[in-house]
């Protein structure tokens, strides 16, 4: 009985976490959606910019020329992995860096649904530039993101460094 509960305060911990992302998301999100028409920008240093872009595709704006089918893949996708990723973190709830990991993409992927199904793309404004990297996007612009992209991506190098020492500790 004391584990049960142990068990489900810690995923508790866990959807906080999930909960915060999307509110802090969303925020920002609503901030810029009420400040910033599309394509305005804000300097902010040499090599950061507040900007409104409109993503309809996922990372890397992949699919975002389709005719609006992708829309609703990425909705049903997103659906589909928040289900799995809250059956995991109900299953490991004690294994903190995997569960803090799940839980930041499951907080990114909500926030960026929840732009999907109310505005039909997902509102990104942080946009990095830097002259190296010229040669891979256009004038040294990585692809503008958002909150909800940044915690996705934290959650995947988590993933990343909770295999390789898991398999460190295997040895």
């Amino acid at each position: 009985m004391a584990r049960s509960k142990s068990r489900g305060a810690s995923l508790t911990l866990w959807l906080a976490l999930a909960a915060l992302v999307v509110m802090l998301d969303q925020f920002f999100k609503q901030l810029i959606l009420a400040n910033y028409q599309l394509g305005d920008a804000t300097y902010v240093t040499s090599f950061f910019n507040i900007v409104r872009a409109h993503n309809t595709g996922a990372a890397f704006s992949f699919l975002a020329g389709a005719s609006g089918w992708q829309r609703w893949f990425f909705v049903v996708l997103a659906t589909a992995a928040s289900l799995f990723i809250l059956w995991l973190l109900r299953s490991h709830p004690q294994q903190r860096l995997f569960a803090f990991s799940l839980s930041m993409i499951l907080g990114g992927a909500v926030g960026n649904v929840i732009d999907r199904l109310l505005h039909g793309y997902v509102v990104d404004f942080l946009d990095f530039h830097w002259a190296f990297l010229s040669p891979m996007f256009y004038r040294g612009h990585f692809p503008a993101f958002n909150v909800a992209d940044a915690a996705i991506t934290a959650g995947a190098i988590g993933l990343i460094l909770d295999e390789i020492l898991r398999v460190r500790r295997g040895r």
